[in-house]
């Protein structure tokens, strides 16, 4: 198959990757994560004038009609420069849940301010007992009048505490772990009835414990209709899944990158101590696992437009499995490899593996989703 880019997608990894390269070392993500958001406001700004905000939005909505393979370069560039900003939050997430589950007038009334880094999104939907489970919705939403009063407690919903706006998913009908009866509804942060406690996340990046008490939202404050929104949310996670895999192929590029630099310079009785065959084979087994996981993620991507759900998780599914398995051993491999410095704060590396780890943890770790792949029938990740 060609994986080449086109001449439009070459144009847009080259503009992120020179923006990173400019203005977000190290140094300066350290600094941005010690804002109040977590993040640096300019830098979401500046994302926005570069129109990475509006890639996978439809033209007639305002954005440049991109697709998965767009989402994937700019989450493989987050990846590679450890990015803090809610990308993943408000533009795939949220944006997906938009896109997806929106009317037209809905998307008219919102996105603009998110293409145009002015309103920021978190997606509220999982719950403590819930695990992994989707489906697992306690949140209620129950009729008043025209509108709908929600009441219930949502768990590390992702830059939660900083969001303009939740999409909270709630249960209408039926019972806890019912496929159906499960509606989204957009919520104000600052509305009546919620309360969010934040806090920082092992990578660097923000969460919230989100609380909704006797929280009352209009009828059009429903995506879609309240008791069907299962698959958009199926779909959507899918989809922030496979850039996911994108963002953990650019950090895992990175810790390789770092490591055999390392191994190049470091000296161990005046010699490089990357002439030491052993460690020339450890970081031959890295570079292994960092190719198995871009493969991966290209599925993964080739996957996430997918109509059919069945076959689209379980492509998902398996490049996740992928995904987790060699963050860990490239995670390991560069850490181990760097020594003790590798797991000192003021060293990059360390940050990286975190990253990778918290990413495998997300929506399911590799466990989760082997079993998930052969319930769905067929292994594609070895």
């Amino acid at each position: 198959m060609d994986f080449d880019l086109s001449e439009e997608q070459s144009l847009l990894k080259d503009s992120v990757e020179r923006l990173l390269a400019d203005r977000y070392d190290f140094e300066a993500r350290k600094r941005h994560g010690r804002g109040p958001h977590g993040y640096a406001r300019e830098m979401w700004q500046a994302f926005a004038e570069q129109g990475l905000l509006a890639v996978p939005f439809a033209e007639e909505d305002g954005g440049i009609g991109g697709g998965p393979v767009e989402t994937m370069i700019v989450m493989e560039a987050f990846g590679g420069a450890l990015v803090l900003e809610p990308y993943l939050a408000t533009v795939v997430l949220a944006g997906g849940l938009l896109r997806h589950a929106a009317s037209a007038e809905q998307r008219a009334a919102w996105l603009p301010g998110l293409i145009a880094g002015e309103t920021t999104y978190a997606f509220a939907h999982g719950e403590r007992q819930a695990r992994y489970d989707l489906a697992d919705v306690g949140v209620s939403a129950r009729r008043d009048g025209e509108g709908w009063i929600l009441e219930g407690e949502k768990s590390l919903v992702l830059h939660g505490d900083g969001a303009d706006r939740l999409i909270v998913s709630a249960r209408t009908a039926g019972s806890r772990r019912d496929a159906g009866g499960i509606g989204l509804f957009v919520v104000e942060a600052n509305a009546a009835g919620v309360s969010r406690r934040g806090y920082p996340t092992q990578d660097g990046l923000r969460a919230a414990e989100v609380s909704l008490s006797s929280v009352r939202v209009g009828p059009d404050a429903v995506l879609g209709t309240p008791e069907g929104a299962l698959p958009a949310i199926e779909r959507v996670v899918d989809e922030a899944i496979a850039a996911l895999c994108a963002e953990a192929v650019g950090a895992m590029d990175r810790m390789h990158r770092l490591t055999v630099e390392y191994l190049k310079t470091r000296k161990q009785f005046g010699t490089p101590i990357g002439a030491f065959q052993v460690l020339q084979h450890r970081a031959a087994d890295m570079f292994i696992a960092l190719e198995q996981a871009r493969s991966m993620a290209f599925l993964a991507t080739m996957m996430a437009g997918e109509e059919d759900a069945r076959e689209r998780t379980r492509a998902i599914s398996g490049a996740k499995v992928q995904i987790g398995r060699s963050g860990r051993i490239v995670g390991q491999g560069a850490v181990q490899l760097h020594g003790g410095v590798g797991v000192t704060m003021e060293y990059s590396v360390g940050h990286y593996f975190k990253r990778v780890t918290m990413i495998d943890a997300l929506f399911g770790d590799a466990d989760h989703h082997l079993a998930r792949v052969a319930r769905l029938g067929g292994l594609i990740a070895a």
